[in-house]
């Protein structure tokens, strides 16, 4: 069988079109979310329940996720995922009510959280080291493209056919996908058409610690390396999750743009997120390549800029004008992303391949513990106290997450663990 020239890239531009799908149907609830207000009538409170439980189910199930995928085998457990959620975002067609919205939201949550876990051990599996944190890059833009295509096809869709439409249609993509992926994946030591240099590229530059057998979960989350992880990602994930379900709604009620004009803005901070996601992929090698950073160091690097950067969208409650409101947003998109890339690719770094699924499901787990927490917050208090004090959050906690990781990802990537252990 004819090999492919550079498949992994293949693999990774794969893993990126199903994050799309993810994402598409993910954030079609908050682009509908204006117009669902009125034909469903639920209040913001009630709007911050339905991001609740696909919060929750998310959270609940990534370390479940992480877990069957390591156990199933990435071919079948990303493909059995991924038709699950596009049956549940079929379903929110059929909603009748907040209640009813927010109980195939929560299916949906529970479904899709298989998706980064998925991604973070395709990297791992197909990427050597030194490419790993590239190949985030370009398979995490695909949560930002995802985000950037659905404010305009979904309210096409929804002003064409109607919101039933829009949800159906965003939902249903997916089972193609699903099927595609199940079709072509292999791993690099069982793929038909992966050629031996690419193989060997691959397996001589993973530096595996010495075979010690399958961690056990609770070591996994017990070790410092995973908190190195875990916090960072509980600090961030409140400022992703509310650019992905508060935005269209605060670009609405705080600085009242109709639909048409949601539609026209409201994508821009995400496609800012995609150049973030791929910039800070290669920040890292350019560090190391220039600076003779150390592999780690250099993705601590780009988290410590991302988070000074954060400063930016902290600030929106301070500008008059909705475009450098924007603006700002467009600012913490590309930051979120660029810290986003590079927190996830270190549990590549200090994990080994056969743990990388568990450490990220789990990290994600406490990342979305965060972001429910602030989402229901906002759905608490932004008609009162307004959004302002609430985006001025943000910026702190990524310093903080920030100051954490430089504490604790000392001395944990796994050759120092190694020869530590020696």
């Amino acid at each position: 069988m004819k090999t492919v020239k550079g498949l992994r890239w293949w693999i990774i531009a794969l893993v990126c079109v199903g994050t799309i799908m993810n994402y598409l149907a993910r954030n079609s609830l908050s682009v509908l979310a204006p117009e669902l207000k009125h034909e469903l009538s639920f209040t913001t409170q009630q709007y911050s329940y339905i991001v609740a439980a696909f919060q929750i189910g998310y959270t609940v199930m990534q370390p479940v996720c992480g877990i069957i995928v390591d156990l199933l085998g990435l071919r079948l457990g990303f493909a059995l995922f991924a038709a699950l959620w596009s049956a549940a975002g079929v379903m929110h067609g059929f909603a009748s009510g907040w209640l009813s919205l927010g109980l195939v939201r929560g299916f949906l949550g529970l479904f899709e959280a298989a998706a980064i876990p998925s991604g973070m051990k395709a990297v791992a599996e197909w990427f050597p080291d030194r490419q790993k944190s590239v190949a985030v890059g370009y398979f995490n833009a695909g949560t930002s493209l995802g985000a950037v295509l659905a404010p305009p096809v979904v309210i096409f869709l929804s002003l064409r056919f109607g919101w039933q439409a829009a949800f159906m249609v965003t939902g249903a993509i997916g089972f193609v996908w699903a099927a595609a992926w199940y079709a072509l994946y292999r791993k690099p030591s069982a793929h038909p058409r992966i050629g031996e240099r690419e193989r060997a590229l691959i397996l001589d530059g993973q530096k595996l610690a010495p075979a010690s057998g399958k961690r056990r979960v609770r070591e996994v989350i017990a070790s410092r390396r995973f908190w190195a992880i875990a916090l960072p990602r509980f600090f961030a994930e409140p400022a992703w999750q509310t650019f992905s379900f508060w935005i269209p709604l605060y670009l609405a009620t705080g600085r009242h743009m109709d639909l048409k004009q949601i539609a026209i803005f409201a994508w821009l901070p995400f496609l800012a997120a995609d150049l973030g996601g791929i910039l800070g992929g290669y920040l890292s090698p350019f560090l190391m390549k220039y600076f003779r950073m150390p592999l780690l160091w250099s993705r601590v690097a780009g988290v410590v800029l991302g988070a000074f950067m954060m400063i930016g969208p902290a600030c929106i409650g301070l500008v008059a004008s909705p475009y450098q409101a924007i603006a700002l947003f467009c600012v913490g998109g590309f930051a979120h992303q660029m810290i986003s890339t590079l927190v996830n690719t270190l549990s590549a770094d200090v994990f080994d391949p056969g743990e990388v699924g568990t450490a990220s499901g789990f990290a994600g787990m406490a990342a979305w513990i965060g972001g429910l927490g602030f989402s229901l917050m906002v759905g608490a208090l932004a008609d009162t106290v307004g959004y302002g004090p609430l985006f001025a959050c943000l910026g702190a906690f990524d310093l903080i997450g920030a100051a954490l990781l430089i504490w604790l990802i000392r001395g944990q990537t796994r050759q120092e663990r190694a020869l530590a252990h020696a």
